[in-house]
């Protein structure tokens, strides 16, 4: 049986301290509890850096210019009802100030210390490619 495709941009956003933005997915979502990546959906006729710009302003209420995002690394994942590609972006360079609008929480968490937080199966493997990078 075939699958759709969902393509979700993602960002590791980097404070000058060298810490990594999560978010932590809310109730009533699906994968609710967990910690991501912050990002979402990209939407038919949008590029990704599109999806990824306009998500961090709706999610977080910061500005980011596609000059900002660095291209890391991809995530492919299977899951029962879809298949999940996620690029990731690293950005250390934004305007305003990251605030909590849609998840449940969100915390600034060095790179070895990511593996202590429960994410989900797609979002996990990245987290080895930021503990080396950082």
């Amino acid at each position: 049986m075939s699958v759709p495709t969902v393509l979700v941009a993602a960002a590791a956003l980097i404070d000058s301290d060298g810490r990594v933005l999560i978010a932590q997915r809310p109730e009533g979502k699906q994968l609710a509890g967990l910690w991501e990546f912050p990002g979402g959906k990209v939407e038919p006729g949008e590029r990704p850096e599109e999806a990824l710009m306009r998500e961090l302003d709706e999610e977080l209420g910061i500005q980011v210019r596609e000059a900002c995002l660095a291209p890391f690394v991809f995530a492919s994942h299977a899951y029962d009802s879809f298949h999940l590609l996620m690029p990731l972006w690293l950005c250390r360079r934004w305007d305003g100030v990251v605030t909590r609008r849609h998840h449940a929480a969100l915390a600034w968490v060095r790179p070895n210390r990511l593996i202590e937080y429960s994410m989900p199966p797609a979002d996990l493997p990245l987290v080895a490619y930021l503990r080396d990078l950082l």
